[in-house]
């Protein structure tokens, strides 16, 4: 299984609505993909803005490919959570998942 983690900072009003963005259009899209295995969406308040952190799981990279495209390490942001940001990372990283306890998998 791959990890594909992706940062982003908001504001606390921009925060809540990427959340809601994530959970109502980037979720439904993401669970029709053959290869995906699920999502974290992480929050930090810090100061006076707010660090988000998503972390995808995926099957294989040609399973990232099919919803990233040929580069996989280029950030998909759509349109929609661009408008509530206020910074986001232009590229992704990615990590092999050694332990999962949440499936048991080694």
């Amino acid at each position: 299984m791959i990890a594909r983690v992706w940062r982003a900072t908001a504001t606390a009003d921009g925060a809540e609505k990427y959340r809601q963005h994530f959970t109502e259009s980037v979720l439904p899209e993401l669970q029709s993909l053959d290869g995906y295995r699920g999502a974290y969406l992480f929050r930090r308040d810090h100061d006076n803005h707010v660090e988000l952190e998503v972390m995808t799981l995926w099957e294989s990279l040609d399973a990232i490919q099919r919803f990233a495209g040929a580069d996989v390490a280029i950030a998909v942001v759509e349109p929609a959570a661009r408008a509530v940001l206020t910074g986001f990372d232009a590229r992704v990283s990615h990590r092999n998942v050694v332990i999962d306890t949440a499936t048991g998998s080694c």
